[in-house]
């Protein structure tokens, strides 16, 4: 995982896989990364490889935590097996999502969705 503070948004990018084992540890790095609680949190999955369902409660609760503070999350450039399982359990309905890094940058700044 690494930050990069843009402005006014906070950039994370996650790699590898995320799973039961460190869903501890992404939640925590989430959490600290922002450095305004009313920034928005572009998460960029693009080298995410794997998503497991103790990973995948992660991210709704970052989103309640965005939404609480006025703000959101949004996923970038997910790929197809972490798409998937987005999916089958209905996450997609509750978390925005774009089809690139880019476009989700574009979307907090207040352009249209590209989802």
């Amino acid at each position: 995982m690494s930050c990069e503070h843009l402005p006014g948004v906070t950039l994370v990018r996650v790699a590898g896989e995320a799973d039961a084992l460190n869903a501890a540890q992404l939640e925590t790095f989430l959490a600290h990364a922002r450095r305004r609680p009313g920034e928005p949190l572009v998460l960029d999955l693009s080298e995410l490889t794997f998503l497991g369902g103790g990973a995948l409660r992660v991210l709704p609760r970052a989103h309640a935590v965005a939404e609480q503070h006025g703000t959101g999350l949004y996923l970038a450039a997910v790929r197809a097996a972490p798409a998937r399982l987005l999916e089958l359990t209905g996450a997609w309905r509750h978390l925005r999502w774009y089809p690139s890094v880019e476009h989700a940058l574009a979307a907090t700044h207040g352009a249209p969705d590209a989802a």
